[in-house]
């Protein structure tokens, strides 16, 4: 770090260690999801107070960019890490309130093509998607036309693509992302949820309250058949149960997340700069760039350019997760775990020891979730 930095980073070496004694009597009774030094946590410490890496079981590859998984997305080494995919996905649904609805076309001369258009939704209690369609859009013409031609016997499918906010559009590739196949149900007006659904949309989408009274416009519950997950180019790709994603609850820090995310690139490189340095013990001199690309109540995801080890023009990327010893319970939770984690590597890189038997950043938890080999 620079050396300008020195003065501020010391005060939040005080304000970090007057935090720690606070919150010993808190540790003591979560102390079930405090790493340890013990084979069940994914990061251990050696004599040296050197991390040791992951074992391979607990490692996610990306190859030709998509993500395989070598160690169950449950397994002990990332229960405490990461949020299942059921939560994710339903995290992204609820985050989101717009996407693409895919429909099979009826119009002359691309009859049975797919047709994207472009649409608003809630989510009602069981995480179902719900629009308001216009009986004129081409969209709700294709819904229309496909039942008619099923005879009723066969319930008309569409999918609903969406995806969350990124930073710019270079790196809309990097985020989250669902695809919900659904059976289309037109709500009756005297349905039970009916009230619910109206204040919903109305508190989310603006202008509903000028067309939802409308005979023209009617409310639609999309009822998931299938769902895939996509975590990041290169990441994660799975299937996702649909009991299992409407048992789910969104991450406490969904609707605030992008934000912190944001912030955490514009204001704290130097920080995400040393982090990478002393906690992903990548050479300064290697390092091309990194960014936080998700917060979450359990963690952050990093991913990091570096230059090839062998290959002097070569760009490699890899995500790593940096896992927080508690999960927070809110924002404020959360700008404390990051500060945290920050100071550890601050205190590793100027060689601090504070008598312990553990030395600074030796028990952040780490994680390389993704391996860039397209060689």
């Amino acid at each position: 770090m620079a050396n300008c930095n020195t003065g501020s980073r010391l005060r939040r070496t005080r304000g970090a260690v007057f935090g720690m004694l606070v919150a010993c009597g808190m540790l003591a009774q979560v102390h079930s999801f405090v790493p340890t030094s013990t084979s069940k946590h994914p990061l251990k410490s050696s004599n040296d107070g050197k991390t040791n890496q992951l074992p391979p079981c607990a490692t996610a590859v990306a190859v030709n960019g998509e993500a395989k998984n070598t160690a169950m997305e449950d397994s002990e080494y990332l229960w405490q890490l990461r949020l299942n995919v059921n939560e994710k996905a339903r995290t992204v649904a609820s985050v989101c309130t717009s996407g693409t609805l895919c429909t099979v076309s009826g119009h002359d001369g691309i009859q049975g093509a797919p047709f994207g258009s472009y649409v608003d939704y809630v989510l009602d209690d069981d995480g179902n998607p719900v629009l308001l369609m216009n009986d004129m859009s081409m969209h709700t013409i294709n819904i229309e036309q496909n039942a008619l031609n099923n005879n009723g016997e066969v319930s008309n499918l569409v999918t609903l693509f969406t995806q969350l906010a990124s930073e710019t559009a270079e790196q809309s590739q990097d985020v989250s992302r669902c695809s919900f196949t659904c059976r289309v149900e037109k709500i009756p007006r005297d349905a039970e949820d009916m009230d619910a659904i109206r204040m919903r949309y109305s508190l989310t989408h603006v202008y509903a309250d000028q067309v939802m009274d409308s005979p023209k416009f009617a409310f639609y519950r999309l009822i998931p058949e299938k769902i895939y997950f996509v975590g990041g180019f290169g990441v994660m790709a799975k299937w996702v149960d649909v009991e299992d994603y409407k048992d789910a609850t969104p991450d406490i820090l969904s609707q605030e997340a992008n934000m912190i995310v944001k912030k955490l690139n514009r204001e704290f490189k130097d920080d995400l700069e040393g982090m990478a340095h002393q906690l992903l013990e990548i050479a300064e001199e290697k390092l091309a760039d990194i960014r936080v690309t998700n917060v979450d109540r359990l963690g952050m995801d990093v991913r990091v350019t570096r230059q090839h080890e062998t290959r002097r023009n070569k760009l490699m990327t890899d995500e790593y997760r940096i896992g927080f010893r508690i999960p927070v319970i809110s924002v404020e939770d959360a700008k404390s775990e990051i500060l945290k984690v920050f100071q550890e590597a601050w205190e590793k890189g100027q060689g601090f020891d504070w008598g312990d038997a553990e030395a600074p950043g030796s028990t952040v938890p780490v994680m390389k979730i993704a391996a860039d080999s397209l060689e």
